[in-house]
């Protein structure tokens, strides 16, 4: 058995699966410092479900609350930011564009290093070895425990920081480090910000991993704990804490992952509905579409993977307003709804209130929605339909009819099918999707790279990536002879002079989740 969470801004999801089949779920509000609602959310599963915890050998957990503390710029670690790239990039330092609060959150560290290579991997002056001693023991000085290291075309010579690692190493052997070459694709600024932010949530990670697993170890809970990734797939919890920056989307993720396990479909356009926010995004080959634009985190640039996901301020908690015009969101009571809503005894008019309304379900004290006029229930159903539709259009790439799957806790919203939408789909559970989704029990990886196809020949280039991206699925928990690549996207730098090609290559594998 295996259990699977999604701590969200408003409800901390748990579901619990045997194979395919759900045998239980709970919805917990989330607390202000997450371990408790999680453990609330564990106690309640395990009590509805009267399993035997000896049982349970996976615990999956998809998190926000990585992104959330860099945006809110709390609990972060500062950061010595070391850039492999001098004399060329020196016009433009690290950290140049990030909010001023940002940088003196982080503390401002920067060191500037000659060396690197151009596109072409050649390199056009060497590593200034001697600098970088004189930067480590500065760093060490410093007390900093967390460095983000960039270099220049790092994806064609990832060596390159590899190299100066150990320099640092040799200096400061317990310090933690980021490589941009594992983050990022090839721009370097983009790059580098991805580095940044990875280890400024160094200390964070690690307290968070804790908490989890002390939420497990308080119901006696012994299984192996995974952390969902931003591309819907897991990774190992140790592996999370090292690279906490790859769960920032790890919440809509798991609801479009989950959304396609409970219906069955490898393509559609999905539509979870939360307390807050209503997230749209496309099912491809049964994982999210991934973003070809650079996104945006806290106010920093970055270019790492990333769901192509559009967010509306559309939910559940959305407070209904007609001062100035009929409004549903953005503003929302959030986890308050259970307090706030007047079907549960407050004074907040909500979507929610508006759903039950309009009979689309039956939750709490119907009186307590007095006199609402019959024609702002309809308007206000109206509106909800017609941003819902909004968004859909602006996610799909042509004004062909999609499939559509509706799930999150706010699917009551959504009464009939939204215009543009071939066919509606209301799986069971699809409340839990998210939860469901963290479940899925899928380990991947990917490696994005320049490469040059006249030194090995097309094949063997494609077949060496690939094998590390094999290696990579391994070591984040994925299970021997389970490891498939599943993607490969070439795409020729005609820029270049050489035969250089943006090669990126995904693979998942399974973990050994079935009794």
């Amino acid at each position: 058995m295996r259990i699977g969470i999604d701590v969200g801004s408003t409800n901390t999801d748990a579901v619990l699966m045997r194979g395919r089949e759900v045998l239980g779920f709970s919805k917990r509000p989330t607390t202000p410092e997450v371990t408790s609602g999680i453990t609330d959310a564990l106690q309640s599963l395990l009590d509805s479900t009267a399993v035997d915890v000896r049982e349970i050998r996976n615990v999956m957990v998809g998190t926000t609350q990585f992104v959330n503390a860099f945006v809110e710029r709390k609990r972060l670690t500062e950061v010595a930011v070391v850039r492999i790239a001098a004399p060329l990039t020196e016009g433009i330092p690290p950290l140049l564009d990030w909010p001023d609060a940002l940088r003196q959150a982080l503390g401002n560290h920067v060191y500037m290093i000659t060396g690197g290579c151009y596109y072409t991997g050649e390199e056009y002056i060497p590593l200034d070895e001697r600098a970088l001693l004189a930067a480590a023991r500065d760093i060490k000085k410093n007390g900093l425990k967390s460095i983000a290291l960039t270099s220049i075309f790092a994806p064609v010579r990832p060596d390159i920081e590899e190299r100066a690692a150990s320099v640092i190493r040799s200096v400061i052997p317990d310090v933690a480090i980021s490589l941009s070459a594992q983050l990022g694709s090839l721009n370097l600024i983009e790059r580098e910000n991805a580095t940044v932010i990875n280890a400024s949530l160094y200390d964070l990670a690690a307290q968070v991993i804790t908490s989890f697993r002390q939420s497990l170890q308080a119901l006696n809970i012994e299984a192996d704990l995974y952390v969902t990734q931003n591309d819907g797939a897991l990774m190992r919890a140790d592996f999370a804490g090292r690279y906490p920056v790859m769960t920032c989307s790890a919440g809509p993720t798991n609801s479009i992952r989950g959304a396609g396990f409970l219906s069955g479909r490898e393509e559609a356009v999905v539509i979870d509905i939360g307390g807050t926010t209503t997230d749209i995004g496309f099912l491809v080959h049964g994982f999210p579409r991934e973003t070809v634009e650079a996104n945006e985190i806290g106010g920093v640039r970055t270019n790492f993977s990333m769901p192509d996901v559009l967010s509306i301020g559309l939910g559940g908690g959305s407070i209904v307003c007609s001062e100035a015009g009929l409004s549903v969101g953005p503003h929302s009571v959030g986890y308050r709804l259970p307090e706030e809503a007047r079907i549960f005894g407050g004074s907040t008019l909500t979507a929610t209130d508006i759903a039950v309304a309009a009979g689309q379900c039956a939750l709490g004290d119907k009186s307590g929605l007095g006199d609402v006029p019959r024609d702002t229930v309809t308007a206000c159903m109206e509106l909800i339909h017609r941003m819902v539709e909004t968004g859909i259009d602006r996610m799909k790439t042509s004004a062909r009819a999609v499939p559509a799957i509706l799930v999150g806790g706010g699917h009551i919203l959504v009464s009939r099918t939204p215009k543009g939408v071939s066919s509606l789909h209301r799986p069971e559970h699809a409340a839990v999707a998210n939860a469901i989704g963290a479940a899925m029990g899928q380990v991947g990886a990917r490696i994005k790279r320049i490469v040059d196809y006249s030194e090995q020949g097309r094949e063997a280039t494609i077949a060496s990536v690939s094998d590390e991206v094999r290696r990579l699925v391994l070591e984040r928990g994925g299970r021997n002879g389970t490891v498939r690549i599943v993607d490969i996207e070439e795409m020729p730098m005609t820029h270049m002079q050489n035969n250089a090609v943006s090669l990126k290559i995904k693979g998942i594998g399974d973990l050994d989740i079935e009794d």
